[in-house]
């Protein structure tokens, strides 16, 4: 799953921060998107304190793998229009720790950026909100940080608000990356819990050409301390395959 948890820093989620005006949400966490524009003039900064991945396997000798990672992941958001935004994302300094038969290496370098246009479509409905997102990430990060090659997505989300309390949506994104084409689908429940505490849990599924499906869960609490700031906290297990996976991460957003 480590294709999912290069996404989760252009962090994309579902959830909208219910203390804020309805026109906007902050996109982290989360591995999907909001609906939410940017104001127009206003700059929107997430940031990641920071995303930590941790995964288990064997190589093809049989010996076990055991690796460790963290990144401080950044997305900026800025208005253009009532209902475009533009979007630059970073993967931002990254360490991992591998450990291979008892023996550990450590490393160190910067992920890729990435740079985006989300616009939200009218469908005169107070509960059903929609936006559509085009992204490029660029693949400029250092050797065993980087995607290696450019992916270009095209992706939307839906949301639906039952109530005050409970809302559900889905992020569909269509990537290609040298050639080869993926699609993941990120259906998400977002709820408020108590006051500014709220939460949210996502399914993810992923198949990209000539690779096997790829299943995660995630969760995690949004805490709004005002109209313009929220912390998060989130986790995530992969449910493919042998090998052990999981994701966790900090995160603070801001809106200028």
């Amino acid at each position: 799953m480590t294709t999912i948890k290069t996404f989760a820093f252009a962090a994309l989620t579902s959830v909208s921060t219910y203390s804020l005006a309805a026109e906007f949400s902050f996109d982290r966490p989360g591995t999907g998107f909001g609906t939410g524009i940017t104001p127009v003039g206003q700059l929107a900064w997430e940031q990641g304190l920071p995303s930590m991945s941790y995964q288990e396997g064997t190589d093809a000798a049989g010996a076990k793998i055991k690796s460790t990672a963290l990144n401080g992941d950044m997305l900026l958001r800025t208005g253009l229009a009532k209902d475009l935004e533009l979007q630059l994302g970073w993967q931002g300094p990254s360490w991992r720790k591998t450990k291979v038969a008892g023996r550990s290496v450590e490393d160190d370098g910067l992920g890729d950026v990435s740079i985006g246009l989300k616009k939200a479509i009218d469908l005169d409905d107070e509960k059903l909100t929609l936006a559509v997102l085009a992204e490029a990430v660029i693949a400029t990060g250092n050797e065993g940080f980087s995607n290696e090659d450019d992916i270009y997505s095209l992706s939307s989300a839906v949301d639906y608000a039952y109530s005050d309390l409970l809302n559900t949506s889905i992020t569909m994104r269509y990537e290609v990356q040298d050639g080869n084409w993926a699609v993941s689908a990120i259906p998400t429940l977002g709820y408020q819990i108590s006051g500014k505490l709220s939460g949210y849990s996502e399914f993810v599924f992923r198949k990209a050409e000539s690779q096997e499906c790829e299943y995660a869960l995630g969760t995690g609490l949004i805490y709004a301390l005002n109209d313009r700031m929220q912390l998060d906290a989130s986790i995530g297990v992969d449910l493919d395959g042998k090998d052990k996976g999981y994701q966790s991460g900090l995160g603070v957003s801001y809106l200028f």
